[in-house]
C-alpha cells in the first residue's frame, strides 16, 4: 500500500456526450486528512467520486488507490474503499445488524470476523441499541449512520463519501462530522484517507484541504485558510435597514465587485486597495438614500466569500 498517497489521480476527464463533467482533475490524498470537493450541482463532484470508486471508467487519465492502478487492479484496490454515496440504499426489510452483515459478507469477511466488527462499529456509530430495529424504521440520521457502519465494517483505509449529510438536521450533521474526524489519525501509517463532497461551506472549512468545483475543473484548491486568504482586507459586513436598499445603495458604488445577503447583514466584496475609499463614502450614500446604517467594517473573509467570487469569474 502507498502508505504516504493512498489516493492519487492525474489529469482525469470523463465526458458524457458533449457534457464534461470531469476536466483535467488531479489530486492527492494523504492518510490521515480530508479532502473536500466542494462546488453546487453538476460541479462534477459526484462523477468524480464515481471514477474513483471504478464505478465509472475514465475517458483519460490516472487513478492509483492504495497503491494499485484503477484500470488494471480494480479488484485490489476496491478492497481498499469504503464508499458511502448521495442515495444510499438500505435494505428497509432487515435490521441494521443484517444490513452490516449483509455488505460484510459481500466484502468476504467470515462469521468470526465480521460479527465482531459489526458490534465495534454499531457503537463508534452510535446504533448498538438500535441494532435489532428494521432500517426502514430508522430516521433520516441514523440511516447515514447506518450507511457509514456498513462502508467502514471491512477497515478501508480510504473512504469516499458523496454528500453524506444532504437532507438532514444541524445536529445530526454535526454528529456525522465527529465521526469523520474520529476516523483521522495523524500516524500516516494508521489514519483513514477521506474524500468528501459537500456544498456547505461550513462543512468544507471542516477539511484539510479543499478543491472548489465547477464544469469538472478546480477553480483553485488549497488549505481552507489559504484559499480565504485571496481576498483578505477585501470584505466589508455590513449591518442596517432595508437590507434591500443598502445593497441597492452598495452595489451602486463604483468599488464595490458584488453585495450578498448573510443572513441579517450584507458582505460587500472591495476592489483591491479600495477599503478605504468605500468606508468612507458608504455611510453618507446610504444616510442620503434613506437607510439606517447600524455597522460597517472590515470582517475575515469566509469560504462563501471566495466561492462566490471565483464563481463569478468563470461566467
Amino acid at each position: 500500500m502507498d502508505t504516504n498517497w493512498p489516493i492519487r489521480v492525474s489529469d482525469l476527464h470523463k465526458s458524457f456526450g458533449a457534457i464534461h463533467a470531469v476536466d483535467g482533475i488531479s489530486l492527492r490524498v494523504a492518510a490521515g486528512e480530508i479532502f473536500g470537493l466542494v462546488g453546487s450541482d453538476g460541479a462534477g463532484k459526484t462523477t468524480t467520486l464515481r471514477l474513483l470508486v471504478g464505478a465509472l471508467w475514465p475517458d483519460a487519465g490516472e487513478i492509483a488507490i492504495a497503491g494499485y492502478d484503477m484500470s488494471r487492479q480494480a479488484e485490489q484496490a476496491r478492497a481498499h474503499l469504503g464508499y458511502l454515496s448521495q442515495r444510499f440504499s438500505l435494505y428497509e426489510d432487515l435490521t441494521v445488524l443484517e444490513n452490516i452483515r449483509f455488505f460484510a459478507e459481500v466484502r468476504g469477511l467470515s462469521t468470526g470476523e465480521w460479527l465482531p466488527r459489526s458490534m465495534e462499529i454499531l457503537d463508534f456509530v452510535g446504533l448498538a441499541e438500535f441494532k435489532d430495529r428494521r432500517a426502514g424504521q430508522l430516521s433520516g440520521g441514523m440511516k447515514q449512520k447506518l450507511g457509514l457502519a456498513t462502508a467502514l465494517v471491512h477497515r478501508p483505509r480510504i473512504l469516499l463519501l458523496d454528500e453524506p449529510t444532504t437532507g438532514v438536521d444541524p445536529v445530526t450533521r454535526q454528529d456525522f462530522w465527529q465521526l469523520i474526524i474520529r476516523l483521522l489519525n495523524p500516524d500516516a501509517e494508521d489514519g483513514v484517507a477521506v474524500v468528501i463532497s459537500t456544498p456547505y461551506m461550513d462543512e468544507a472549512a471542516r477539511c484539510n484541504r479543499i478543491g472548489f468545483m465547477r464544469a469538472g475543473r478546480f477553480l483553485l484548491e488549497g488549505p481552507p485558510s489559504a484559499l480565504c486568504a485571496t481576498l483578505e482586507g477585501r470584505i466589508l459586513e455590513l449591518r442596517g435597514q432595508p437590507l434591500r436598499l443598502l445593497r441597492r445603495i452598495a452595489g451602486q458604488d463604483e468599488d464595490v465587485e458584488d453585495a450578498r445577503a448573510f443572513g441579517d447583514r450584507l458582505h460587500l466584496r472591495v476592489r483591491e486597495k479600495r477599503m478605504k475609499a468605500v468606508l468612507r463614502r458608504l455611510p453618507r450614500r446610504i444616510r442620503a438614500g434613506g437607510g439606517s446604517l447600524d455597522d460597517l467594517r472590515q470582517v475575515p473573509p469566509t469560504l462563501e466569500d471566495v466561492f462566490i467570487d471565483l464563481s463569478e469569474d468563470v461566467l
